[in-house]
């Protein structure tokens, strides 16, 4: 570990002001902690009955949680030598990734990144949460220019904005949610995109704005509640709701954007007809009584029309 001191010190943005001893012992211990943390999670008969992490769920929910906060993050590569220190096989990153994945109850990326490119574990979430994530979201290219330097990426435009969800339902808009397993605490997730080039993948500040576009009120956590979207542990909608508005401050805005989306929703809210059977649905259509009753007048309404036609028209030989 002192080998690799001044190597984990430089991955730190600001001087650590630990001495040599203290810095060298924290990065063990740490390090040692996380490795012996997710071999537990991934064989149940190393842990100790008295073990009292995993004596009490909470514990260990809370720990996952602690691993992923930006700030509590360690050198990728010290957790690697320390993992590669406790098993024999030659495909040590595969096997690193595949506990972790576990541990956070994620989808196995598609190819597991090269360890030279991985900074931390916050950042190999990232990683993996983004290979189930790029499929949902469009890429929008960037204005190529002759020096890269000056590539220019293209701002939201005016059609590119949604209205709130409780419009949008209204205007005849259905939520349903996406297949697949819950992808992220995305606050931390958005917090390191903001450290990633134009370039890279940042689906989760984008998918930020998304949600910011459909929440506004209560109402519109509610609704989203309603249809499996937000699963809402704050038990109070109004609280939820300046929860998702504030995930946004001091975020710069993402250039990967849900442009069919966009596009898709407001132009189904530009046609007049649309509005028109919503507004019918909602007003008219809302309970399956409210339907049986206007079948029952329909109905009615043809019956009377043929009598009326019939006493005019009587059916007889001479007809």
């Amino acid at each position: 570990m002192r080998e690799s001191e001044e190597r984990a010190r430089k991955f730190y943005a600001e001087p650590i002001s630990l001495d040599s001893n203290e810095f060298v012992e924290m990065m063990l211990l740490d390090s040692c902690f996380i490795v012996e943390f997710l071999r537990k999670c991934e064989m149940a008969n190393l842990i100790d009955p008295n073990d009292r992490i995993f004596q009490l769920g909470h514990i260990t929910y809370g720990l996952c949680r602690d691993l992923m906060l930006f700030e509590n993050q360690l050198p990728f590569f010290i957790v690697m030598q320390l993992f590669n220190m406790t098993q024999n096989s030659t495909d040590s990153l595969d096997d690193l990734v595949r506990m972790f994945v576990r541990l956070f109850d994620q989808e196995t990326p598609g190819e597991n990144p090269r360890k030279n490119d991985i900074e931390h574990l916050l950042a190999l979430r990232h990683y993996c949460s983004c290979y189930q994530f790029h499929s949902i979201v469009s890429q929008r290219d960037p204005v190529k220019t002759k020096d890269p330097s000056e590539t220019k990426y293209p701002s939201q435009t005016k059609d590119m904005s949604l209205n709130f969800a409780k419009e949008l339902q209204e205007a005849g808009i259905n939520f349903k949610k996406s297949e697949g397993r819950n992808l992220f605490d995305i606050r931390n997730l958005i917090a390191y995109g903001q450290y990633l080039p134009h370039t890279s993948w940042n689906y989760f500040t984008a998918y930020r704005k998304f949600m910011d576009y459909l929440v506004n009120t209560s109402e519109d956590v509610r609704i989203l509640t309603h249809n499996g979207i937000i699963h809402n542990l704050l038990g109070d909608n109004e609280v939820a709701a300046v929860m998702i508005n504030k995930l946004g401050t001091n975020i710069i805005a993402s250039y990967v954007g849900y442009k069919e989306v966009y596009n898709n929703v407001n132009k189904h809210c530009r046609e007049k007809w649309n509005l028109r059977l919503a507004t019918l649905r909602r007003d008219y259509f809302n309970t399956p009584w409210a339907l049986i009753s206007f079948l029952a007048a329909v109905v009615l309404l043809l019956l009377t029309v043929l009598q009326t036609i019939f006493t005019i028209h009587p059916v007889g030989k001479s007809n």
